[in-house]
C-alpha cells in the first residue's frame, strides 16, 4: 500500500493544528504548526474562507492523516460505521480508536502513531499470545496485549518503563512495569474526544 513519505510537519500545517505526528518535537519550540501557524506552498498565507464542502472535506482529510488511514481504507471504515447501529459519526471515530496502533500509542507504548505503525509492522506486540503486525487490526474488549519479551531490552521500551507514566483512557487497563495492557471495553463517550468533527465528515460522504 501507498504510504505518505514527505514531510509531516507539512500536514499538519496544512490542517492548521497539530496531529501530534512527530512525537515529542510536537511540544517543543520545534513544532512547525507554532513557527509558521500557515498552510505550507507559495499561497499558504493567503488561504481563502472554506465553502461548505471545503469545511467537510478538510476535516475528512484531518482525520485520515490523524490516524495514518489512506483513502480507500478510510471510506471502507465509514462504510462500516454506516451498517453499526447508532450514530455513524460515533462509529467511525470507535473504529478508528480501535486500530491496533492507535491503541499502542494510547497504552503510552510509542511517541506518536507512526512510531507505533512502524513498532507493530516490526512485530514487537503479541494480543492474547499471538503475534500480530498489521497496523489496521482491531482490537476487542478482552484482548491481552504485550510487548514480546524478546523486545523489552529494546531503548525504547527499557525507556517507557523507566518512565513510570501511563496515562491512558478509561476503556484501556496498562501494566507498565510488564509491558502489558488489556483492552477493558469499547471506546465510548469522553474516550472519543479527539479533534474531529465526525458530522462533517458524514455530511461529505452523504452527499
Amino acid at each position: 500500500m501507498a504510504r505518505y513519505k514527505e514531510s509531516v510537519c507539512r500536514l499538519c500545517r496544512r490542517e492548521g493544528t497539530k496531529l501530534f505526528l512527530k512525537g515529542d518535537r510536537c511540544y517543543s519550540d520545534k513544532c512547525a504548526v507554532d513557527r509558521r501557524a500557515y498552510a505550507p506552498g507559495e499561497h499558504g498565507q493567503n488561504r481563502r474562507k472554506l465553502s461548505e464542502y471545503g469545511l467537510q472535506l478538510r476535516e475528512k482529510q484531518k482525520a485520515r492523516r490523524l490516524y495514518g488511514v489512506m483513502e480507500k481504507q478510510f471510506r471502507r471504515y465509514f462504510e462500516e460505521a454506516e451498517r453499526q447501529k447508532g450514530v455513524t459519526g460515533e462509529n467511525l471515530l470507535r473504529l478508528l480508536e480501535r486500530r491496533f496502533d492507535n491503541v499502542i500509542y494510547r497504552l503510552g507504548f510509542a511517541n506518536s502513531r507512526p512510531q507505533a505503525r512502524q513498532l507493530v509492522l516490526h512485530g514487537h506486540f503479541t494480543i492474547n499470545g499471538s503475534k500480530v503486525d498489521i497496523p489496521s487490526y482491531l482490537v476487542k474488549p478482552g484482548d491481552e496485549i504485550a510487548v514480546k519479551d524478546r523486545s523489552k531490552s529494546s531503548p525504547i521500551f527499557q525507556e517507557i518503563r523507566e518512565s513510570g507514566k501511563a496515562s491512558v483512557p478509561s476503556w484501556l487497563e496498562c501494566d507498565l512495569e510488564n509491558l502489558k495492557a488489556r483492552v477493558v471495553s469499547m471506546p465510548e463517550g469522553e474516550d472519543l474526544d479527539v479533534p474531529i468533527e465526525a458530522h462533517l465528515i458524514v455530511e461529505l460522504y452523504s452527499r
